[in-house]
């Protein structure tokens, strides 16, 4: 068909018309994915209460060489709690913003298109200054927001074929794919990408708790619709990995 009217006949008009579009999609998807409600403390209730995180720290004399040696598999934890500090440097590891006014993550993601989520469920004194409860970490602002102030920590280690010992520790962290987010640029070979990457984010986490003098576990074996229904998980993020993190024994 051919293109008739002032927008075809002029090509001046029709690229201002675009640009005036694309700017005002960018704005709008800016505001919905990127939204920061910041709060001193964890206020409000459910999905209201945003809470920032420390400002990661960064320990330059920290070996990697020695992070790699030492790294083991926990499976028993001392219950002591974690810092707010330790917990946002955990969850910075897994999936956190390394460029200043940027987007690209810790972990590698094929097409940066970044299908992975982490969650938190941490019990009462798990983490100074933190309540009890689910919490989603947000990358773009380096925040948790609060899904429910119940402690899972102990369903969380029943629908994990009953692995009891996870409960002992502060933390559980649940890394989930939203394979959608990769696969309408991959297809179904998205599907590995996404669990490639989650690979490179447990051994983020792993790394990370020696550095922060902590040690970490990691399951794969859990009823993937108990852990949707109990981390008050989207359905369409599929939990992949829960990694217990604490202080060893």
């Amino acid at each position: 068909m051919k293109n008739e009217g002032p927008l075809y006949s002029n090509p001046s008009s029709r690229r201002e018309v675009l640009g005036t579009l694309s700017r005002a999609a960018i704005g709008l998807w800016i505001s919905l994915h990127f939204r920061i409600r910041r709060a001193g403390a964890l206020g409000g209730t459910g999905e209201e209460a945003i809470m920032r995180l420390p400002r990661p720290q960064f320990d330059e004399k920290a070996s990697l060489e020695k992070a790699l040696r030492e790294r083991r598999t926990v499976r028993s934890f001392r219950p002591d709690p974690l810092s707010l500090d330790q917990l946002s440097g955990l969850l910075w590891a897994a999936q956190g913003i390394t460029e200043e006014r940027g987007f690209k993550r810790s972990a590698p993601s094929a097409g940066a298109l970044y299908p992975m989520d982490v969650y938190v469920a941490a019990g009462e004194r798990s983490v100074t200054e933190l309540n009890a409860g689910l919490y989603h970490y947000q990358p773009a602002d380096n925040s948790l927001k609060r899904l429910a102030d119940s402690d899972a920590r102990n369903a969380l280690a029943r629908a994990s074929l009953g692995q009891m010992w996870m409960s002992k520790a502060p933390v559980n962290l649940v890394i989930t794919a939203e394979y959608a987010r990769i696969c309408g640029k991959y297809g179904d070979r998205g599907v590995r990408y996404a669990m490639i990457e989650a690979g490179h984010v447990g051994q983020n986490i792993f790394l990370m708790a020696e550095a922060l003098g902590l040690g970490a576990g990691i399951v794969g074996a859990f009823d993937d619709q108990e852990v949707i229904q109990l981390m008050k998980i989207p359905r369409a993020h599929e939990p992949l990995l829960i990694m217990p993190v604490g202080y060893r024994h």
